[in-house]
């Protein structure tokens, strides 16, 4: 059994530590028995050394007899004492204080606005009403006068290191004025900011795992109750069933709070709106928008397309109608797609805007409209092959980029003869050698390749080209050249910018033995990362949920070549799933991506996504014109000779950290800007704009980094003001929106959640009850008693024995052994004195 497992929480509890009681006693000496055996054996030796010394003394002075007799004895007095081991034992009276414990939603469904929410005219968000219980109503303090309190957050798992501890208020300890911050009553830890710690941002809700873990790591201490506050959108992970038993085991009652309104809100909105990232005059391309709505079902509404120049920053929503249609709309479970074709006919960046009329009783209009832009070029994407060997994955991909019509590709085989033919616009013997050649590409695909074949001018122009022009790098590891250290390009310090691209580090073994690829006999399927499930341009489907089966549906791959590590601040996308291959518990990575400077690169762990044509052909080409798409960006993105500004993708998912980069800034003379930050600003959908400063990067003269967090729904739009420029600016567009799983049956779940009340029912003094709202919890119904008198004090009162000081047993021990050495001495002195031999 795991004690120290068993032990850590009441370690980590509040013990208050009580008087310290001490009484002497004899170690051996359990009951008065024990006293018999040492007494009669002390008599015996007595009587003993009193026969001998009076046979011994007869011609001596009967004093003399006498003491010699009772230094004797004293000595063996002295020995049947060490024996019965004296002490002081100690004592301490330990108090566990009672406990309760609050458990609050963190999901993003908690970001929603409830319409019908009763005697207000500000809407809270529903985290934002949790927020109000806990830092302005007297709750806590109620609670705090009988309990410790501990406060966690919860969504797609429990929040055990992120927690908030507020102890019991000692009788003598003021409490806060009326509608204060309960906070304000305690000098042991500041008032926290309670909005802060309960921002949604989970994508799942596990509210049954929540509670069994928190049941779990509790058990050994006095917890009173469990206060949960949620919606109820349980929609993964273990039923809260699992989590009534265990409560009723562990005689825990829980107390839930329902947050958020009962009824599903009268809505219909843009769910998402995609096009494609570039488009070229001439080419028609299908601009798709996924409409949502709930309570509208049957009602038909008008749907516009509009667009405008990207630059221009008129009001929100406003352009040159292009389409209009009517649509008729859906129930609540419903995604209603509706699709555009638009034909370009001139070059530039143009924003496309799709909205939706006002819609009567829509109780929240301002996501009824999204952007998206397109870049509109006359050119196509220049794409370098580069293998170190005609692999099927090479092969599959040069006849797909060279039937693509918005392509223009060039190869390198390495290992191929000269003269060769094969499908391609050209044909190269070599790597490119002048900046102009290597300028052309938007992006180069290395397939295994042999990296020392290349000069080192050839090795700093590759560089150069990924982070100074924004090239877009994809790497696939092959068992030929990737992980060859001995002689390879691993081992070869004039590799080392070759390396660095990379965003994993391989193991750099000087054994004289290659580490292998690894190859199974059976496929292993991915397990994506949260990341690598937002990547859009890893879907294989047209949203999240149809992606996440296309993919569950692939087989696998067979291999993959060992790395170390993925570098620091690198996104890992997917793990090689073999249990086998897993280090300190981690699956080692197999999609991998990073920034490097103002470009991208990609690795991939082998060369199998050919596979994925065993399921449809489509999906190879899909996933190899996304993936190029992607790295690619950082060329198109190039539209100021003043720099550039950067983001990790286009979409992300509310509470997502959005990372911000700001590249090759120059002056007026064109010279890299040197400033310890720029300003930039966010317009979130509302309106609302968040001016947030990004910081000089020390490693790079001319770029700065930043980072902010999106907490609503819709359109972003970043704008960085380029220093000395009359207007000049660099603009991005960011959208973000919530998971579907978070969006399905937003509203509060009453049965399942007065279920696992009446589930965890201890007895008729402990007994989980319902309150529906946080009006109905801080003032229920006559029927219904407050929580504070539900919680019952479960405070637990311990003896703790406390060990006896070493010093003092070193101490007397001392003594002991003078007294022994005295008495023996004493014994011997005299009997010398009297010529007693």
């Amino acid at each position: 059994m795991n004690w120290i497992a068993l032990l850590a929480p009441i370690a980590a509890a509040d013990v208050v530590e009580g008087a310290v009681r001490t009484t002497f006693e004899f170690v051996r000496i359990q009951s008065n028995t024990d006293w018999i055996p040492p007494a009669v054996a002390f008599v015996v030796i007595g009587l003993f050394v009193r026969a001998m010394y009076r046979r011994d003394s007869a011609d001596l002075p009967r004093t003399v007899s006498w003491l010699l007799t009772f230094l004797r004895t004293a000595v063996f007095l002295a020995l049947v004492v060490l024996y019965l081991q004296p002490q002081w034992r100690m004592e301490q009276e330990n108090t566990l204080n009672s406990r309760v414990l609050i458990l609050a939603d963190t999901s993003l469904s908690m970001g929603i606005f409830d319409a019908d929410q009763p005697g207000t005219t500000q809407p809270a968000t529903r985290a934002q009403q949790v927020a109000a219980v806990l830092g302005m109503s007297p709750l806590l303090d109620e609670l705090r006068a009988t309990h410790d309190v501990e406060v966690f957050r919860f969504d797609e798992r429990l929040y055990r290191d992120a927690r908030v501890s507020l102890p019991k208020l000692e009788r003598n300890q003021p409490a806060p004025a009326a509608g204060g911050s309960s906070a304000e009553a305690s000098t042991v830890q500041p008032a926290p900011d309670w909005e802060e710690f309960l921002k949604p941002t989970g994508t799942e809700t596990r509210l049954g795992q929540a509670l069994a873990q928190l049941i779990h790591d509790e058990r050994n201490l006095p917890v009173s109750g469990i206060l949960v506050f949620t919606d109820g959108g349980q929609n993964t992970g273990v039923s809260p069933d699992v989590a009534i038993q265990l409560a009723r085991e562990a005689r825990v009652p829980i107390f839930p709070v329902g947050i958020g309104s009962d009824q599903l809100p009268i809505n219909v909105r843009i769910a998402d709106l995609t096009a494609p990232e570039r488009a070229y005059p001439g080419d028609r391309y299908t601009v798709t928008g996924l409409i949502h709505a709930q309570g509208l079902a049957g009602r038909v509404v008008s749907v516009q397309l509009l667009a405008r120049d990207a630059a221009a920053h008129g009001e929100t929503g406003t352009g040159e109608l292009l389409e209009t249609r009517q649509v008729t709309l859906g129930d609540a479970n419903e995604m209603l797609p509706v699709q555009f074709e638009i034909t370009p006919d001139q070059t530039g960046r143009r924003a496309l805007i799709l909205r939706i009329d006002d819609v009567p009783g829509d109780h929240n209009s301002e996501d009824n409209r999204r952007e998206v832009e397109v870049e509109v070029v006359d050119r196509k994407t220049r794409v370098l092959l580069l293998a170190g060997g005609p692999t099927r994955e090479y092969q599959f991909l040069r006849n797909l980029l060279y039937r693509d019509r918005s392509v223009e590709l060039d190869i390198l085989l390495q290992t191929a003869q000269v003269g060769i033919s094969q499908e391609s616009d050209r044909i190269l013997d070599h790597f490119p050698t002048t900046r102009e050649d290597m300028y052309e590409y938007d992006c180069v695909v290395a397939f295994d390749p042999d990296w020392q074949e290349l000069s080192p001018f050839q090795v700093d122009l590759l560089e150069t080209w990924v982070a100074e022009q924004g090239g877009g790098l994809i790497v696939v590891a092959g068992p030929v050249y990737t992980n060859r250290t001995i002689d390879g390009w691993l081992g070869n310090p004039a590799m080392a910018p070759i390396r660095a691209l990379y965003p994993v580090e391989f193991q750099r073994r000087f054994s004289g033995i290659d580490a292998a690829p690894y190859g199974s006999r059976e496929p292993w399927p991915l397990e994506f990362t949260r990341e690598g499930l937002e990547a859009e341009f890893l879907w294989l489907g047209d949203t999240e949920t149809s992606s996440r089966a296309m993919w569950g549906e692939f087989p696998g791959v067979y291999s993959f070549t060992p790395i170390r590590r993925a570098k620091e601040g690198a996104t890992v996308l997917a793990r090689f799933s073999d249990p086998q291959v897993a280090v300190a518990g981690e699956q080692p990575a197999y999609f991998a991506w990073h920034f490097y400077a103002s470009g991208r690169v990609f690795y991939a762990g082998s060369g199998e996504m050919w596979r994925l044509r065993a399921l449809n052909e489509r999906l190879f080409e899909q996933f190899y014109t996304k993936l190029i798409r992607h790295v690619s960006r950082g060329r198109l993105l190039r539209g100021s000779i003043r720099g550039m500004l950067l983001v990790g993708r286009d979409r992300y998912l509310i509470g997502d950290t959005v990372e911000v980069q700001a590249y090759r800034l120059t002056n007026a003379q064109l010279e890299p800007l040197e400033a310890p930050s720029v300003p930039l600003q966010v317009v979130a959908p509302d309106g609302r704009v968040q001016s947030i400063g990004l910081q000089a990067d020390p490693a790079r003269v001319g770029s700065f980094v930043g980072q902010f967090t999106v907490l609503q729904e819709g359109d972003y739009r970043l704008d960085l003001p380029i220093p000395e420029s009359s207007d000049e600016r660099l603009t991005r567009r960011i959208m973000v929106r919530i998971p579907q799983l978070e969006r399905e049956n937003p509203q509060r779940n009453d049965a399942m959640l007065q279920r696992v009340a009446q589930g965890t029912r201890v007895d008729a003094e402990q007994a989980g009850v319902y309150y529906a709202g946080v009006e109905e919890l801080l003032a229920p119904p006559p029927e219904t008693p407050p929580v504070t008198e539900l919680l019952k004090d479960r405070t637990r009162t311990s003896i703790v024995p406390v060990a006896p000081s070493k010093d003092w047993q070193r101490l007397w021990l001392t003594w002991m052994m003078a007294v022994l050495c005295g008495l023996l001495f004493a014994e011997w002195l005299i009997r010398r004195l009297v010529r007693l031999a």
